[in-house]
């Protein structure tokens, strides 16, 4: 029997640091990493590579049961999997072992609470970008041309007199965002 760990971290600029520090503190010596892979893919690389390494008898280990997925459906089907194949779960933050029924069950209500957060998560920004929008906020970058310059811009192309890359020297933009304008046929709304 071997216990087998899996840490991961949604994006490049987090840490596993504290995650292999407690699979280092639990005895796990062999640790799949997926660094800046989200959570909620189905399919990720170290997962499926530590999925595949795991043989009947050994224990999979995770962190915390996010660090697993972020979909109740997703996680549940990962347990499936890893019961079918004889293998135990553990998760050291929640105190998780799946090796007896009171584990199993408690697994999957923490899944549920996992996607439930989730879920509420994705609906608060929803309703702040609704809520802003509203209010006339537009989220992303702010335009750079504004309708006089756009018709500026059309005007001079269409005279015949000035290349793309003059008329975005003239205008203080790059040439693909006098292109962008010229080709939607529109002006800054």
């Amino acid at each position: 029997m071997a216990e087998v760990g899996y840490v991961r971290v949604s994006t490049a600029d987090q840490s596993l640091d504290l995650q292999l520090q407690a699979m280092e503190k639990a005895g796990i010596a062999k640790v799949f990493k997926d660094h800046g892979v989200s959570g909620t893919l189905a399919s990720r690389p170290a997962l499926d590579e530590a999925l595949a390494y795991v043989r009947e008898g050994d224990v999979f280990t995770v962190w915390k049961l996010d660090r697993l997925g972020r979909s109740t459906k997703n996680v549940l089907e990962v347990i499936d999997r890893l019961s079918e194949a004889g293998v135990g779960f553990r998760s050291l933050t929640e105190g998780l072992d799946t090796t007896g029924p009171m584990g199993k069950a408690m697994l999957t209500v923490l899944a549920a609470f996992n996607q439930l957060e989730r879920d509420v998560i994705v609906e608060r920004t929803k309703a702040g970008l609704d809520a802003a929008r509203a209010k006339g906020r537009v989220g992303g970058r702010p335009r750079v041309m504004d309708e006089k310059k756009i018709n500026t811009a059309r005007a001079l192309y269409e005279s015949g007199n000035h290349t793309v890359a003059e008329i975005a020297s003239m205008m203080g933009v790059g040439t693909a965002t006098v292109y962008r304008y010229l080709a939607s046929g529109r002006a800054a709304s």
